[in-house]
């Protein structure tokens, strides 16, 4: 069995989680403990609308979002769901789906404890990525560089939780573009349809078929990896580089051992347009949709505050960077302010170009 260790970096605002098998990055989770995407949460919901012709029912969650029932979650018996759901009822549910796009969350009443509830409320948090990489993995060693953080999962405390070749692996999963060993590259796109992954060749492009096949081999077997560390959900697309039908066909097996390790992927086969089609589990939103934005170069900025500032605790600093960054910063709760707890200072927000600087 592959020898797996689980890291935990926490920074104000963001916790960013590791597993690394063998000593290979497997997966990268990238958390914001103020906003919780919500899976596993049991919670107290009303039903306002049953959608019979959806074959499920919407709920009005607690904390404003709509959540999705389907009717084959909505009981353990199989009453038709009429007859267990009814608009303005109180529900007790879990969440078993994250909102992504423009779809909010996936409830369920089977996977939900059988308690009663007086009113809508949160009565219980689902477990963070720490929590479900140790419940997976339960042999892992664990560090975290939070004392906090150490104390709450039974984990060793360290200096820095990420090396230089860990963080690099982080700041590459928001990038579209990842070289292979030995020459071109694999570029993903996400949108909210589907992930399309497209091998390009590069300097290999028009070589000869041995060549080719030995290409896309590669390219596949890291593309199985960056779609599990980029937990691409929904349907997901490959176009290898250069290869006859009959050969894209012959590489099945290869992506299929590539994906094995992943039991959210479902190879389909080879479409009629040559591309690898693949089915993965939506359960927690993809990586690509947790850092599209403004916040996460805020927090990007705000990790680096806090490394200049426990090298030298007597400065007062300031974080520079365009209106809509800092503006995310301020709408995260708690972020600054545990810089400050940490550092002891209040950070100086600046508007202009991003950077840190001394205060004064």
């Amino acid at each position: 069995m592959a020898q797996a260790v689980i890291r935990v970096a926490v920074s104000p605002g963001e916790r960013r989680v590791a597993l690394l098998l063998d000593g290979v990055l497997t997966e990268a989770w990238v958390e914001r403990p103020a906003r919780p995407d919500g899976v596993g949460d049991v919670l107290a919901a009303r039903v306002s609308a049953v959608a019979p012709a959806m074959a499920g029912a919407f709920l009005a969650l607690p904390d404003g979002q709509t959540g999705f029932l389907p009717e084959s979650e909505a009981s353990l018996s199989r009453r038709p769901l009429k007859e267990v759901v009814q608009e303005g009822r109180l529900l007790v549910v879990r969440i078993t789906r994250a909102a992504q796009g423009a779809k909010g969350p996936r409830v369920s009443v089977k996977r939900a404890p059988a308690i009663a509830a007086t009113g809508p409320g949160l009565i219980e948090r689902g477990p963070d990525a720490a929590r479900r990489l140790l419940a997976a993995f339960p042999d892992a060693e664990i560090l975290a560089d939070n004392t906090v953080e150490a104390k709450r999962l039974g984990a060793r405390l360290v200096p820095r939780a990420f090396d230089d070749e860990i963080e690099a692996e982080f700041e590459a999963l928001a990038t579209a573009a990842i070289p292979l060993t030995g020459g071109g590259a694999l570029v993903i796109q996400t949108t909210h349809a589907l992930t399309a992954i497209d091998v390009d060749a590069g300097s290999h492009a028009g070589a000869d078929r041995a060549a080719a096949q030995a290409l896309n081999a590669a390219a596949l077997h890291e593309a199985a990896r960056q779609i599990r560390l980029r937990n691409c959900a929904g349907g997901i697309l490959i176009d290898a580089a250069g290869m006859a039908a009959r050969d894209r066909a012959a590489l099945e097996p290869v992506l299929r051992e590539a994906l094995a390790p992943d039991r959210l992927a479902e190879l389909l086969g080879t479409g009629p347009l040559g591309l690898y089609e693949i089915r993965r589990a939506r359960i927690h939103p993809p990586l690509a949709e947790t850092l599209a934005g403004p916040l996460t170069p805020g927090l990007a900025l705000l990790r680096a505050a806090a490394r200049e500032a426990a090298q030298a605790p007597h400065r007062r600093l300031a974080l520079h960077a365009p209106g809509p960054v800092l503006a995310a910063l301020r709408a995260l709760p708690g972020a600054l302010a545990e810089y400050e707890q940490a550092s002891g200072h209040e950070l100086s927000l600046r508007p202009g170009e991003s950077g840190i600087t001394d205060a004064d």
